[in-house]
C-alpha cells in the first residue's frame, strides 16, 4: 500500500530507542525525513546511522531533553533550517516513576507534567504553524492504555497522560480545518525498557524473581503475549499517511486485548 507520504517531513521525539526507534524507522521506509531526538547523543547517533542505512533516508539527529523547552526550540528549528518544514510530528517521553500517591512529592508532579503532558504542548505549539501554511499535518500522540484504564501503581502516568488525551482532542477539533489530523496512540505492553522498568518494580513489590515478574506480563492479555515495538509503529505509520484521512480526535488502543472497556 502507498501511504502517500514520501518526502514529508518528521519529528519523532525519544527515539533513539524503543517506541520512538521503531516509529522513526517505520516512518523512513515510506521516505519520510525523519528528525530523531534523545538525550544520550552516542545512542542517538547510532539510531541515526541504523536508520539511514537500512533505508536510504535523511536522518537528522539532535539531542534533546524534551522536559526543556528551549532544547525543544532549538530541535524544531534545526528540522526546519535543514527539511524546511514539519508536516508530521510524533510525541513521546519515557514514563514517570511508578509509585503510588503518597510517595510522591510535589516536583515530582511538576517534572512528570514538565515531561509527558507540557512536551507535547511545547512540540505541538511550535510546529503547528508550518502544517497550517501547507494545509497538512499529523500530530499523533504517545499515551498509554492507562488513559482508558488507570493501573494501579501508575498515578503520575494515568494522571499527565490523560491530560494528553483532552488535549488531542480538543486540538483535533480546532485543527481539522486546516487538514491537521491529531490523535492518541495509547500502547499496552509493548517489549521495550518500560517493560523490563515495570517487572522490576513488580518484582520489588510482589516478592517474586524478576524472570516471574516478567513472565507475568503476558497475563491478562487475551493474544496472549506482550506487544512487539514494531507492530506499533505499524499503527502510527498508517495514521501518520494519506490513507488515514479521516482519523481525528480519537484514542486508539494497541494492546493485545489488555483493556476490558467497550469503548
Amino acid at each position: 500500500m502507498d501511504m502517500g507520504i514520501k518526502e514529508k517531513v518528521a519529528i519523532v521525539a525519544a527515539s533513539s530507542k524503543g517506541l520512538g526507534k521503531a516509529v522513526a524507522m517505520g516512518l523512513a521506509h515510506e521516505g519520510v525525513k525523519v528528525t530523531i531526538c534523545a538525550r544520550g547523543e552516542e545512542e542517538l547517533q547510532k539510531t541515526a546511522q541504523e536508520i539511514e542505512s537500512e533505508t536510504s533516508t535523511e536522518v537528522l539527529a539532535v539531542p534533546c531533553d524534551v522536559s526543556k523547552s528551549e532544547e525543544i526550540e532549538n530541535l524544531v528549528t534545526e528540522t526546519v533550517n535543514k527539511f524546511g518544514t514539519v508536516d508530521i510530528l510524533v510525541n513521546n517521553a519515557g514514563g514517570p516513576p511508578v509509585g503510588v500517591f503518597e510517595e510522591f512529592s510535589l516536583e515530582d508532579w511538576h517534572k512528570a507534567v514538565e515531561l509527558n503532558l507540557f512536551s507535547t504542548i511545547t512540540f505541538s505549539k511550535l510546529t503547528i504553524p508550518y502544517m497550517k501554511k501547507s494545509n497538512w499535518g499529523r500530530i499523533i500522540n504517545m499515551t498509554s492504555y492507562t488513559v482508558k484504564q488507570p493501573v494501579d501503581g501508575l498515578i503520575l502516568s494515568n494522571t499527565v497522560r490523560a491530560g494528553i488525551t483532552g488535549l488531542t482532542k480538543s486540538l483535533s477539533n480546532e485543527l481539522g480545518p486546516y487538514n491537521i489530523l491529531v490523535n492518541n496512540v495509547s500502547p499496552g505492553r509493548i517489549h521495550t525498557d518500560r517493560i523490563t522498568q515495570l517487572a522490576e518494580e513488580r518484582a520489588k513489590r510482589s516478592g517474586v524473581t524478576f524472570d516471574e515478574a516478567l513472565k507475568s506480563m503476558d497475563d491478562g492479555i487475551p493474544l496472549g503475549r506482550v506487544g512487539q515495538p514494531g507492530e506499533f509503529a505499524n499503527l502510527i505509520v498508517f495514521l501518520a499517511s494519506e490513507r488515514a484521512s479521516y482519523i481525528t480526535g480519537d484514542t486508539i488502543l494497541i494492546d493485545g486485548g489488555l483493556s476490558k472497556g467497550i469503548m
